[in-house]
């Protein structure tokens, strides 16, 4: 799954190369992300692998814009920071990581595409009420949903289905209720939520008796690090300028590739494969996330 996002303004800089080079990066490495996954817990427990990359990144981001003379966060805003991570990261990516350990990580994309979906009935909660066209793409991205579920490894793997349903549910719900949080400003808010969302899925780790065994492979151990440096940092960074950069109808745009991108990967490098069902069930989730994008834009 992507990280914590924060807001820019939409004023050009640079030109355009470098915003539309900053959108690629996000599309490949958000996309890659979820392969990067599969790897590194073939070396490590799925909440710690989780916890460690989101703290260290965390730990990372938070020192360099404390350097550059950003201020703490206040109580009130880590506070609101644990609320927004622990949904996001223990309930969205944590979910995410413990149900690879079963289901192919282009499956996993493909249900983490759900996120806009569920983002517009949350939405309700605070009085914003989906459009005629977000109702029509909840309707077909849930059906492809059910479709999705028809493939071989979430047949085999309830918990897998289950998992991978909550976790987009979690990461919607959390940004959604970021909104009307008291986050910090900037980019030290993902860092806030990385931390606190990092150190409660250590936390959970060490609840539920995760046990690090041997020493993790080289392949294990250099996914590990893609994610903390790429996946974390990078696109993080990437996904930020492209936000004060680009129309935020092109900046979000890495809610329709990234599934694409890591279903493809999977194919390629982690020998997974798509049956039929899979194959009609992202086009009908993608379909439904370009509905919803459009109800929410103003169409009818």
């Amino acid at each position: 799954m992507g990280e914590p996002r924060s807001v820019g303004s939409a004023r050009p800089l640079g030109g355009r190369a470098l915003p539309l080079l900053a959108l690629a990066a996000v599309y490949v490495i958000w996309g890659s992300t979820y392969l990067g996954i599969k790897f590194a817990i073939q070396g490590f427990p799925p909440l710690m692998m989780a916890g460690l990359r989101f703290t260290l990144a965390g730990s990372l981001l938070y020192a360099f814009l404390r350097v550059r003379g950003v201020r703490p966060p206040t109580r009130r805003e880590w506070e609101a920071s644990a609320v927004v991570g622990g949904l996001l990261l223990v309930g969205g990516n944590g979910n995410v990581t413990v149900a690879e350990q079963w289901v192919a990580s282009g499956l996993a994309a493909l249900m983490v595409a759900t996120v806009p979906l569920w983002a517009a009935v949350f939405a309700g909660l605070w009085g914003q009420w989906p459009t005629r066209l977000e109702w029509l793409g909840l309707a077909l991205g849930f059906v492809g949903v059910a479709l999705l579920n028809l493939e071989g490894d979430l047949r085999a793997s309830p918990l897998g289905a289950l998992l991978l349903l909550l976790a987009p549910a979690l990461w919607a719900l959390g940004s959604i209720w970021s909104r009307y949080l008291p986050l910090p400003p900037g980019g030290i808010a993902a860092a806030a939520q990385m931390l606190t969302g990092g150190g409660l899925l250590l936390l959970l780790s060490w609840g539920i008796g995760e046990r690090w065994e041997g020493t993790p492979s080289p392949q294990a151990l250099g996914a590990f690090v893609y994610l903390v440096v790429f996946g974390s940092l990078v696109a993080f960074s990437a996904y930020a300028y492209v936000l004060r950069t680009l129309r935020p109808a092109l900046a979000t745009s890495y809610a329709y590739v990234n599934p694409v991108v890591a279903v493809m990967l999977g194919v390629v490098w982690g020998g997974e494969a798509l049956g039929g069902a899979g194959g009609v069930a992202m086009a009908l989730i993608l379909a439904a996330v370009a509905l919803v994008a459009w109800g929410r834009a103003g169409g009818r």
